[in-house]
């Protein structure tokens, strides 16, 4: 055995974690997880899907899942086992791990920044029309003429409105025009 497989075999017998509980939870074969700790890449799928026994493997007994692929590719690579279609998975996963150290973990700051100042016009444009709305509704309703109720006495006669005779006790409502200056 090597130096991976003995070390992923001596982490998981530290965390008292046993190979069918590994099975049973990621639904890998023991043969399989036997072949990976004694370093028998020939016996595993091949492909993809030795990375994700691994990732499988390494997140049931708690450990880091990146750093333990890394080192699979690099056992795998260099166990002279490698199989013809599985050194272009090889060559292809680490050209995928160099461009993403390379890119880091931060998105574009560029692209956050555009995010926040769109939010902020969307804002500003809402504010300033829901400002407009409100003053132009203000101001339709300031136009308008506003009504007032004045009594009058029956008896008293005002020019242009005929007033009929009531009771000299009662008293009437008529509306007349206020005119407001502007």
């Amino acid at each position: 055995m090597g130096q991976f497989g003995d070390d992923l075999k001596r982490e998981r017998e530290y965390r008292g974690v046993s190979l069918d509980k590994i099975s049973e939870a990621t639904k890998i074969s023991t043969r399989h997880l036997e072949a990976l700790e004694q370093e028998r890449f020939g016996d595993l799928p091949g492909g993809v899907f030795n990375k994700g026994i691994v990732r499988g493997y390494t997140r049931v007994i708690g450990l880091e899942e990146e750093e333990w692929v890394e080192r699979y590719m690099s056992a795998y690579s260099e166990s002279g086992q490698l199989k013809d279609d599985d050194a272009y998975w090889v060559r292809f996963a680490q050209n995928v791990g160099k461009s993403r150290k390379q890119e880091g973990a931060r998105p574009d700051m560029r692209l956050r920044w555009a995010g926040v100042a769109v939010l902020l016009m969307v804002l500003a444009g809402l504010g300033w029309f829901v400002w407009h709305y409100v003053h132009e509704r203000v101001s339709a309703l300031e136009r308008l003429p506003q009504p007032t109720v004045g009594l009058v006495a029956p008896s008293s006669g005002i020019p242009g409105f005929p007033v009929a005779e009531l009771a000299s006790t009662q008293m009437v409502a008529l509306p007349f025009a206020a005119t407001r200056p502007r």
